[in-house]
């Protein structure tokens, strides 16, 4: 059977699990949501790709978010003004109100602006925020995080053989490193799903390597194909053609859940996934 390595977004430690028995756990979980999106994509007649998790959530402990609106208090001012990157791409009007600017608006206000923009409740949209912007500000604000969350995902690709990557959220900010990082690890195909590659200021401009003279990203060396799926109302896969910014083969963006539009397993359980992936799955 082929076998693909994901590299997980945010929200994934496992408390009380060695590392080992966190990546068994969150493959189990996402496996039978690969197994329906192929079943979607009308490819159910093939053998589904064994997944290995590259985990390193533990790695980054200390910098997950809490879960709760009611936390946008605790950001730092460096994770409010990486908020506030993010909020102007998700969608803040122009010009602030009442000769205010962006940089000194407080987060909770900005929310509520682009909450009322979007048709959401500031509470979802400080649910979002809380659970993505800390553990991405602490990975990408702190060398030595960064440096381990690389090294165990190429461990794990290194170890597992694998040619294929989905890289979803987080995952595909530490993947795109690492697969630059670590050139000779083999892998053909890079899939990233709901990434925030993209993300000026907030994370674009702290990629390492650093975007090219002209203003992109670099591809990986060895990647013969990188495909880009998007949830079509997913606010952290943004700017939503990550093909603008980056040299992405292929595009494919479609509604697949109206609540969980940022998950893993929504990604998984859609066919475009599935789609993208199999081509390259095939037994060897």
């Amino acid at each position: 059977m082929g076998r693909i390595v994901v590299v997980h977004g945010v929200g994934n430690y496992q408390k009380r699990l060695e590392p080992e028995a966190a990546a068994r756990k969150l493959a189990d979980g996402w496996q039978g949501h690969l197994a329906r999106g192929y079943k979607d994509a009308g490819l159910d007649h093939l053998t589904v790709p064994g997944i290995t998790v590259a985990y390193y959530a533990h790695l980054l402990r200390g910098a997950e978010g809490q879960g709760a609106g009611d936390e946008l208090d605790r950001l730092s001012a460096g994770e409010q003004q990486a908020v506030l990157e993010w909020l102007r791409v998700v969608g803040m009007p122009d010009e602030p109100a009442e000769g205010q600017s962006w940089g000194g608006m407080p987060v909770r206000q900005a929310i509520d602006l682009v909450a009322r923009r979007r048709g959401l409740t500031a509470r979802v949209l400080g649910r979002i925020v809380v659970a993505f912007m800390p553990e991405v500000y602490g990975y990408l604000a702190s060398p030595e995080r960064r440096r381990r969350a690389r090294e165990e995902v190429a461990r794990t690709i290194e170890l597992s053989g694998a040619k294929v990557v989905v890289a979803h959220s987080l995952g595909s900010i530490v993947a795109y490193e690492a697969l630059h990082a670590y050139p000779g690890l083999g892998v053909e195909v890079l899939i990233t799903v709901g990434s925030p590659l993209g993300v000026p200021g907030a994370v674009f401009d702290m990629l390492d390597p650093a975007p090219d003279a002209s203003g992109h990203g670099t591809r990986p060396p060895g990647i013969r194909h990188w495909a880009d799926i998007a949830e079509a109302g997913d606010l952290v896969a943004l700017p939503r053609r990550l093909g603008d910014r980056f040299p992405v083969d292929s595009h494919h963006e479609a509604p697949m859940s109206a609540l969980d539009f940022h998950t893993l397993s929504t990604y998984f359980a859609s066919g475009l996934t599935a789609s993208a992936l199999a081509p390259h799955c095939a037994a060897r």
